[in-house]
């Protein structure tokens, strides 16, 4: 076991200082890990501690920390030119297009849209699914992020604190449960399972109620969900609302921002429930830390004129070069191995679970893996202060993790993480639930 670290280091504490004083107040701050370099999976902080980092910057370090390969694609294209605006042409993001039309998950040939983050993403989306169906309505799911910006808040449902103080926002939104069956809120049918229960609540109590059905123009989803806790919904749900839609012409969005691009040991979380949507967001893995995202929509839908949507950085030649990298290193070896880690590591967290009383789910697939803590297994009763002390421990210990949810914590290294590197995090890991439980679940008995 490592030993406890003096974390952070005087290094550390001086910049977190002086961060203090110039940054905006208004970024989430977790423990104080300030960072120097890293390597694969494993970072080093300014004092030279090092950690294994079990959060690749919110699943963004896809093929670990500065891969070569995607260093020395950035560096070549640097050479070449650093910009040209989307007003003009080149010949890198047309190949990155062209790649990632190849691996859309529609049978109908895709268009590409290509901005500089998840949130844009989405908001292209939404744009795009109002301009083609002439419909103003949303439905989106309670505990969902999809961003910060304006349409992309509206859309958001997982903590009041995004919204507060930023009203009005998006009109036309409605949010349902989404299918969590370790938490849920309806009842069920004799023979229905959850995933369906929910969207019968959509059909009846939301279309049939609230929304005209012809006036919703899509309804935007994260296949698992990513800051609501790691969601993964039962098998029935997608085929479900994969039907519903259809039945009224409303779009499917999948927002892969977090969950797509290998996370699940496949290109898109949605392949894992066998439909196809009608639009998908992603960004964060896409590009290995260099900031992109992307809406891809099948070929159809995607009728709006020139001027109607653009970007000045979407795009962007480095960024374009990052992900074709990124895209073959995952393709020739980091999306088979994200499914092979992944299904060590659950079996691992399950087999730890009945030595922890606070392990109350493990859930996941690939490595888009959620621990959610509890404070008691009969009730599911939510424990966000034990949850927040694992978290603080695990840094303590030489582990990055991050929570999510209202008490749960991410699994979600990057897709090159070894066996090794995993077992020795996960050591880490259920020696900080342990301290953890040792300090908040026994005082309390």
């Amino acid at each position: 076991m490592k030993k406890m670290l003096n974390v952070p280091g005087p290094k550390a504490r001086e910049i977190i200082a002086r961060d203090k004083k110039v940054i905006s107040p208004s970024y989430p701050r977790g423990y104080g890990f300030v960072m120097d370099h890293g390597k694969g999976v494993d970072v080093w902080d300014v004092d030279g501690n090092r950690f294994l980092d079990f959060a690749a910057g919110i699943a963004v370090a896809s093929t670990g920390h500065s891969h070569p390969k995607v260093v020395k694609a950035i560096q070549e294209q640097a050479e070449r030119f650093l910009h040209i605006s989307s007003d003009y042409y080149h010949p890198v993001w047309v190949r990155l297009a062209e790649k990632l039309i190849s691996l859309a998950p529609f049978k109908e040939d895709a268009m590409v849209f290509m901005t500089n983050s998840g949130t844009e993403a989405v908001e292209a989306a939404l744009k795009l699914a109002r301009y083609h169906t002439k419909r103003s309505y949303f439905i989106a799911f309670l505990d969902s992020f999809h961003g910060r910006t304006m349409g992309a808040l509206s859309m958001t449902a997982s903590k009041p604190k995004y919204r507060r103080g930023f009203s009005p926002l998006m009109g036309n939104v409605i949010h349902v449960p989404y299918p969590n069956t370790y938490h849920p809120v309806l009842a069920t049918r004799p023979g229905e399972g959850y995933g369906e229960a929910v969207v019968r609540y959509i059909e009846e109590s939301i279309l049939g109620h609230l929304l005209p059905a012809d006036e919703v123009a899509g309804i935007l989803i994260e296949p698992i969900q990513g800051e609501g806790g790691y969601v993964v919904p039962p098998a029935d749900f997608f085929p479900a609302l994969r039907a519903l839609c259809d039945r009224h012409g409303i779009l499917l969005i999948a927002d892969e921002v977090q969950s797509g691009v290998g996370r699940t040991g496949k290109w898109w979380a949605i392949q894992n429930f066998g439909v196809e949507p009608d639009i998908v967001c992603s960004a964060k893995g896409i590009a290995s830390g260099v900031p992109f995202g992307v809406m891809m929509a099948r070929k159809s839908l995607v009728t709006w004129p020139a001027g109607s949507h653009g970007n000045t950085y979407g795009g962007n030649p480095l960024a374009c070069a990052a992900s074709l990298a990124t895209i073959e290193l995952l393709e020739n070896q980091y999306l088979e191995n994200a499914a092979r880690v992944g299904k060590i590591a659950l079996q691992h967290l399950r087999e730890m679970q009945p030595r922890h009383p606070s392990m109350g789910d493990v859930r996941g697939i690939g490595l888009m893996i959620g621990v959610e803590f509890v404070s008691d297994w009969a009730t599911r009763q939510p424990a966000p202060e034990l949850r927040d002390r694992v978290v603080n421990l695990a840094f303590e210990h030489g582990l990055l993790t991050l929570g999510c949810g209202t008490s749960t914590i991410r699994i979600s290294p990057p897709l090159s993480i070894t066996e090794d590197e995993l077992l020795e995090g996960l050591e880490i890991f259920e020696h900080a639930i342990t301290l953890a439980e040792q300090e908040v679940l026994q005082p309390v008995l």
